[in-house]
């Protein structure tokens, strides 16, 4: 059972919350433009065919895998803020306002750093979720941090490049303090329990070939592939 926490200590930490999140993101934002600058120098160009797109090769085809994830949690969160479920709080209202803006920073970083070899916008589907009911909003918001944190520290082993390296590192931090605070707001103290951490302390990880197939569950059309990563 959880202590009893009075309400001005608790209006305090959000306010500290929202400080620390509307933040988090920056510095990331600011490196990365300069290290992903030289990508459309590499020679990975994706196809992009009637009913599929092609990430492309090697480390080209990481971050293009990193911007389709970026593109579904951004639009995701740009509906949560565009129709607030019911009820729902100023400050559940304002955390959730800085992870979607934190989203979309993430996506149009990864579109301009790509430029000529990023995929194109992706048609995302979100029909599967009652964005009026705040139970339905924060279990697929919580799906979808632990799937982008699973995702990026599943790709991480096929990254070749340690600037690339350095990147992801930097991005998945910030998506696991979304995917704490999102946890904390489904069941206070549950940020890192033992559904998302495992007896040795370490974070899940899924492969592309796991993960890709759940993001095209969100794709309308022009489906992504997994083979793009040359490891089938």
């Amino acid at each position: 059972m959880f202590m009893k926490i009075p309400t001005d200590k608790l209006q305090s930490e959000g306010m500290a919350r929202r400080r620390f999140l509307r933040y988090a993101a920056a510095g990331t934002a600011v490196m990365a433009g300069a290290v992903i600058a030289s990508c459309s120098k590499d020679n990975s160009k994706q196809n992009i065919y009637n009913d599929h797109v092609d990430l492309g090769t090697g480390d080209i085809a990481i971050l293009n895998y990193a911007y389709a994830l970026e593109q579904l949690e951004a639009a995701f969160y740009t509906q949560v803020i565009a129709s607030p479920y019911k009820n729902i709080t100023t400050s559940e209202k304002s955390l959730l306002t800085d992870i979607r803006d934190h989203e979309v920073s993430h996506r149009e970083f990864f579109k301009t750093a790509l430029a000529g070899v990023a995929i194109p916008k992706l048609t995302i589907s979100l029909s599967s979720i009652n964005f009026a009911d705040r139970t339905s909003v924060l279990s697929a918001a919580k799906s979808l941090e632990d799937l982008g944190i699973s995702a990026y520290n599943g790709a991480g082993y096929l990254i070749k490049g340690v600037k690339y390296l350095t990147l992801v590192g930097k991005i998945v931090s910030v998506e696991a303090r979304h995917a704490s605070l999102i946890s904390n707001l489904i069941t206070l103290g549950s940020f890192a329990d033992s559904k998302v951490i495992d007896l040795n302390g370490l974070d899940s990880a899924l492969s592309p070939q796991q993960v890709i197939p759940v993001i095209n569950t969100f794709i309308s059309e022009k489906k992504i592939l997994a083979p793009a990563f040359g490891v089938y």
